[in-house]
């Protein structure tokens, strides 16, 4: 008996935290369900009118009962017409407005997940999640449950009305209808793991269809157009195999509510027709026990698509409520400072860092940077350049040791003021989609005109930019396609020099620019640099030749540190990349000095 229990707990708490998002909304859900109520309670009463037209009306021969009875109806549907209104009014409008405010938590939430959880998210799913999954929930979070509030009522209040008009025939009637509610109960937990499974499946298919748009340039530079259509038709059939195994499930069990509905009315003509031929219950009667019976068709029908949408709800609700639970960023003590006008001394001692207490990847990393000294790191891929650079500004939280900057811990301080001061250009731009100004100052949405351009001269970039089409107003296409990788790299460096960091972190960031790219980069940072603590990981000679610090690691540890020159006259791994990557580049400045001199 646990087990049932115990996986029931977490449906209903899934419900029980959806339905939340509609406490702000008090005025609107009890105007949905007073105007649901009256429509439910106004349609009890047609049988009755019915059933005294009939008994006083036909019976007797009066046409004014008749008459009557016709006026009533019409008052009845003119009222009802105005309480269905404000139902279907209010009740759109409460599910709209829960997938409004889930929607934002939701991304709210997402914006705060820490680099790990994107690391191993795809972009496709978590899409699926904000689209899909909302759009599912919100059906059931408004009117579906007003619906199924409205069916419940309906058929509370259809077996009260019936046991009071004639008990007996009532039972014998309802037997079926008992049936009924409770194939559609069993449907109900039939289908929640197969919807589940279906959106589930949407996140998947999202995801190829998110990688494919993304990278597009590759797939048809490759041709491989026909891999990656057939690769979606896969992840296409598998979400409609399981998408028509519902469908064969609910075509399974719809004849069977239609059935017991029929049979329902079979026993109430069989058993109460001779009842009302021989005067045991007036015609009028039998006719209302047929009418409620007819009343409960619809209802009861739509008690199974209810179930079927509220199924549906709590599988998406639960996919949703799953990104929202995981943790958000690394997290803020509650006597966290905040960093004001830092030198930009920073600190290692005796780091360690593992992604998920799995593989280690740093190790015993210490060291010390006076402000505005240039440090450079230098090692084999996966050897953890990144890694160290990433704790600094808290992406990630080391696992052993701490991290200092002017003397505080880093762990210490506010998120806000520590990232504040730290400038970053990704291995990797990504521009927005909007104008190159726009780009340049999202960092500082409030800077003027003037200092966006002087950002830009200052990266080298305004050149370019005034020979674009509109200037600075040039609208960048997604991920900032329309520029050359250079271009878009030194849109990212006047990004990061707008925020006049006092540490800029250089992530690879001349790897994709040609050498007189990289010259005009490399002069403007020259002057830029002064007075910043800088960390680049480079593999250009001119910028380790420039570090005041070269720290080469290798599998997590720095396994030396010195110059360029005092690195040289040291055997080990700097000296073995640069014979093998960098002597040729120091050859080739050579040839170029060489030929700039007067014959």
């Amino acid at each position: 008996m646990t087990q049932p229990t115990e996986i029931m707990r977490p449906r209903v708490n899934v419900y029980r935290r959806l339905l939340r998002y509609l406490k702000p909304y008090r005025k609107q859900l009890a105007l949905a369900y007073v105007t649901m109520l009256s429509a439910v309670l106004l349609s009890l009463l047609v049988p009755q009118v019915i059933k005294n037209a009939i008994d006083n009306g036909l019976a007797t021969g009066r046409a004014s009962a008749l008459f009557a009875a016709g006026g009533l109806i019409l008052a009845i549907a003119l009222v009802r017409g105005l309480a269905a209104f404000g139902e279907r009014f209010y009740g759109e409008w409460l599910s709209h407005r829960v997938a409004y405010d889930l929607r934002n938590d939701f991304y709210d939430n997402v914006q705060r997940l820490p680099f790990a959880f994107h690391d191993g998210s795809h972009t496709g799913d978590m899409m699926s999640r904000a689209t899909s999954d909302i759009t599912e929930t919100e059906r059931f979070a408004g009117i579906g449950l007003i619906d199924l509030t409205a069916v419940l009522i309906m058929l509370i209040g259809v077996i009260i009305a019936m046991l009071l008009e004639a008990p007996r025939l009532a039972l014998l009637a309802l037997g079926p209808m008992a049936v009924l509610i409770g194939v559609a109960l069993r449907f109900g937990a039939t289908v929640r793991p197969m919807f589940k499974r279906i959106q589930e499946q949407m996140g998947v298919l999202s995801t190829t269809m998110q990688e494919s748009m993304t990278g597009i340039r590759v797939v048809k530079a490759f041709a491989r157009e026909p891999y990656e259509l057939a690769k979606f038709d896969k992840e296409n059939d598998e979400w409609f195999d399981r998408r028509f195994t519902l469908i064969q499930t609910w075509a399974n069990n719809w004849p069977l509510f239609t059935l017991l509905v029929a049979f329902s009315i079979c026993l109430l003509l069989w058993f109460g027709g001779p009842r009302a031929l021989a005067g045991d219950i007036t015609i009028g009667s039998l006719f209302a026990l047929i009418s409620y019976v007819l009343m409960l068709n619809g209802p009861v029908q739509r008690l199974g698509f209810l179930v079927n949408l509220a199924a549906t709800a709590g599988a998406s609700a639960a996919r949703v409520f799953e990104i929202m639970d995981t943790p958000g960023e690394v997290g803020e003590r509650a006597d966290a400072v905040t960093l004001d006008n830092p030198r930009g001394a920073v600190t290692f001692e005796q780091v360690d860092f593992s992604y998920h207490s799995a593989v280690q990847i740093l190790h015993d990393i210490s060291f010390h940077v006076a402000p505005g000294r240039k440090i450079a790191l230098i090692g084999p891929t996966g050897s953890g350049k990144s890694t160290v650079t990433n704790l600094i500004p808290r992406f990630y939280d080391a696992t052993h040791g701490r991290i200092l900057v002017d003397g505080h811990d880093i762990t210490g301080l506010t998120l806000a003021s520590l990232r504040r001061h730290i400038g970053i250009v990704l291995q990797d731009p990504f521009l927005f989609s909007q104008t190159v100004g726009e780009n340049i100052a999202y960092g500082r949405p409030d800077a003027s005109q003037e200092e966006i351009v002087a950002a830009a001269k200052a990266a080298r970039a305004h050149d370019f930019i005034l020979n674009l089409q509109n200037g600075y107003d040039t609208r960048v296409g997604e991920r900032g396609v329309t520029l050359s990788g250079g271009q878009k790299q030194r849109i990212a460096i006047a990004r990061a020099l707008l925020n006049d960091p006092r540490i800029l972190i250089l992530d690879d960031s001349t790897s994709s620019v040609d050498t007189e790219t990289e010259h005009l980069i490399q002069e403007a940072l020259n002057v830029l640099m002064e007075g910043r603590t800088t960390f680049i990981i480079a593999q250009r000679l001119l910028t380790l030749k420039n570090a005041d610090l070269i720290l080469v690691l290798d599998n997590g540890r720095i396994v030396q540190r010195g110059t360029h020159a005092e690195l040289l006259e040291e055997e080990g791994l700097y000296k073995t990349i640069y014979d093998l990557q960098l002597k040729d580049q120091e050859a080739f400045v050579a040839l170029q000095e060489r030929m700039a001199l007067p014959a």
